[in-house]
């Protein structure tokens, strides 16, 4: 939980996530730690996060929320670090075979991310539009595409 602030911090500055109430990120580093993972500096600092939790409807299914690197810490494969780890943790703890995220259009970085964490696992790769434009409430907002990926296994 000691993570939420840190974390929030981090979405904010990223410029590019839809970003959530500090109150968000405290309760998901309390109920969805064992889904979520963040990576440190030298001194302990939270520098990069990847949220997710276990779809209850589908419990085969991790879905990816956010995320998201200090810019400091850019450009060194962090995110596909925290994924990779991510995603093997969970396929061996909670025997998951499918990972979800969505990514707007314009998010570039995230659709290499998840695009290269497929061609990693040699999993498919499906996308469609998840939540279309005119299903937000709060003004223009991008289609979210949904990346379906598996099946995945413990073994990459």
């Amino acid at each position: 939980m000691a993570d939420g602030a840190a974390l929030w911090r981090i979405a904010r500055d990223s410029k590019v996530l839809d970003l959530n109430s500090s109150y968000s990120y405290l309760l998901w580093c309390r109920d969805f730690a064992a889904t979520s993972a963040v990576a440190r500096d030298e001194s302990g600092e939270p520098v990069g996060f990847v949220t997710g939790y276990v779809r209850p409807d589908r419990p085969d299914t991790l879905l990816v929320w956010q995320v998201a690197v200090d810019e400091a810490y850019r450009g060194r494969r962090l995110a596909a670090s925290l994924l990779d780890g991510l995603a093997e943790r969970t396929v061996a703890e909670h025997g998951l075979t499918t990972l979800e995220t969505t990514i707007s259009p314009d998010n570039t970085a995230s659709q290499r991310l998840f695009t290269s964490f497929a061609e990693r696992r040699g999993a498919r790769l499906e996308r469609e539009v998840l939540f279309d434009t005119d299903v937000f409430p709060d003004g223009p907002h991008e289609p979210e595409v949904l990346y379906r990926i598996g099946p995945l296994s413990a073994t990459g």
